[in-house]
């Protein structure tokens, strides 16, 4: 792949950076990208990654921090056209557009919730505010969810956020990790998943 060199211009370097080393993450993984070999992708010199990000780790912390924006902009857009589809609709569509996003970007999938980033001492104080901002805008959509008759009203928003959360993040594991990589497999666990988490509050326990 040819450099970017003549796609940015001096402001927006930083962007550029970040969606270079996207690409090469991608590609190479954590252990292969460097500040280096991105000063040569986007065709700058060895020394202005650092005029943008202080080491590699605040490199990283860049990429997730971009990609918990894309999520927010999807759960942004269910939202939005809440006035326009039913909720359970969008609850469905939400979850199989969550798990290709994991697929697609499974290696920014494995910074924004990975030990890579959040092991380290120095994470970006950007990255920590928009995965809260992030989750917070989730247990917003889910209290909506819980209005509308499809998640359970039996606990409040921010448990069946985390439950609702953690049952996707589950399946993308599985996904990414390659112990389920058919995805007829996939999308019959999605299925069940989305019955077991809309059907709960149906169920009398006596």
């Amino acid at each position: 792949m040819k450099n970017i060199k003549a796609t940015y211009h001096h402001g927006d370097l930083k962007q550029s950076l970040t969606l270079a080393a996207t690409q090469l993450l991608k590609e190479d993984g954590v252990n292969g990208l460097s500040m280096r070999k991105l000063a040569d992708r986007v065709g700058v010199s060895r020394t202005a990654p650092y005029h943008h990000f202080k080491d590699k780790t605040a490199l990283l912390c860049s990429i997730a921090e971009q990609g918990f924006l894309l999520q927010n902009k999807s759960i942004s857009a269910f939202i939005t056209n809440l006035e326009q589809i039913d909720s359970l609709t969008l609850f469905k569509n939400y979850v199989y557009t969550y798990i290709q996003f994991a697929e697609e970007h499974s290696e920014t999938y494995d910074l924004m919730f990975g030990r890579d980033i959040w092991k380290a001492d120095n994470i970006t104080e950007s990255l920590k505010q928009e995965s809260k901002n992030s989750f917070k805008l989730w247990v917003q959509w889910v209290e909506i969810l819980q209005k509308d008759q499809v998640l359970s009203k039996i606990d409040p928003p921010l448990r069946v956020g985390q439950a609702t959360w953690a049952t996707l993040h589950g399946m993308c594991r599985l996904l990414i990790d390659g112990i389920y990589l058919e995805k007829q497999d996939l999308e019959a666990m999605a299925e069940s998943a989305i019955t077991l988490l809309t059907q709960k509050h149906h169920i009398n326990v006596s």
